[in-house]
């Protein structure tokens, strides 16, 4: 699971273009969205196709992303329960 979280701070960072921001900077339970790491909607957007193109999975429903989203915990979390590619 601790690789699994590793990866997903590194995508993230490289799929939404954080320049100024390292692996170790995200907190595993950090907020990703509002106070925390301060993502918007664009970039929800972003995870979505970033889920579906690295691991396999389609949210049938918009607003589960609002829980899966919460941290890369709860994305990690998620990811393991639910992933269709290696």
């Amino acid at each position: 699971m601790e690789a699994l979280k590793q990866e997903l701070k590194e995508r993230i960072i490289e799929v939404l273009n954080l320049e100024d921001i390292t692996p170790a900077d995200i907190q595993d339970t950090e907020a990703l969205f509002g106070d925390g790491l301060g993502l918007d909607s664009i970039d929800a957007l972003e995870l979505i196709v970033l889920l579906d193109k690295e691991y396999g999975i389609k949210l049938a429903d918009p607003k589960q992303g609002k829980e899966i989203f919460q941290s890369v915990e709860t994305m990690a979390q998620f990811i393991a329960e639910n992933r269709t590619k290696l």
